[in-house]
């Protein structure tokens, strides 16, 4: 699959980003350092991408945006923080349902090891 040896590319380079700057810095500081890994290798990515929400027959624009969007096929929410929660699992597979992209990754940098930080998030089946 596509999808999973991409992912397992960026895995790699979230790994390589983490194990350089360690944890404790700001979610943007890991979002621009991986961002500048996957292009610099020659992927397509978009940082920030606006996610509006479809409701009915009418789009919203309502601020939301996906931290990274890498080849147009995997959705890379980012998180620093002391622990993932539900809710950041909840917003990764909403984001994957709106967007309609079959694979996500959720990666909190604010670990000692960050394989323990990475979660796959899938929407339907791969």
């Amino acid at each position: 699959m596509i999808e999973n040896e991409l992912a397992t590319k960026i895995i790699g380079h979230a790994i390589e980003v983490h194990t350089t700057l360690g944890p404790g810095l700001l979610e943007s500081v890991y979002q621009e350092c991986l961002y500048y890994k996957l292009v610099k290798e020659g992927h397509k990515v978009e940082k920030e991408k606006a996610m509006p929400i479809i409701f009915e027959e009418v789009k919203i624009d309502c601020g939301y945006r996906i931290d990274l969007l890498v080849d147009d096929t995997i959705l890379i929410e980012l998180k620093s923080v002391e622990s993932l929660n539900d809710v950041h699992l909840a917003q990764t597979l909403t984001y994957l349902k709106l967007g309609g992209f079959k694979l996500g990754l959720l990666i909190n940098f604010n670990v000692f090891r960050l394989k323990d930080g990475i979660k796959r998030v899938i929407n339907g089946q791969l």
